[in-house]
């Protein structure tokens, strides 16, 4: 990769993060932009994948990877629950080594 693209990926990856009570972490509907995965599925089977990942590191999974729901604007003032995760960097990096880069 060219020393730009990796530049302007990390500002824009820092740029994502959330701060509360002085913990860092990034959701994971805005991880899967961010690391282009057009589909929803492919992107929860890395998740799925990294999970193991984590726990075969001798990591707890919760952690790491906490689920949480958010609501989401669908248009004419109508909302919806959606399902999300919270991740922290290791999990974030776990993904981005975890990837399918032929799912993208």
């Amino acid at each position: 990769m060219q020393n730009e693209l990796i530049m302007k990926l990390n500002k824009t990856f820092e740029e994502s993060v959330y701060e509360e009570s002085g913990i860092e972490y990034w959701l994971a509907r805005e991880l899967q932009v961010l690391l282009d995965y057009k589909e929803r599925r492919n992107f929860v089977q890395v998740i799925e994948k990294t999970k193991a990942s984590c726990m075969n590191a001798g990591q707890e999974i919760a952690y790491h990877f906490a689920d949480v729901s958010k609501m989401i604007d669908l248009g004419k003032g109508a909302k919806r629950e959606v399902q999300d995760i919270m991740l922290d960097r290791y999990a974030c990096y776990l993904i981005a080594h975890n990837g399918d880069p032929c799912a993208v």
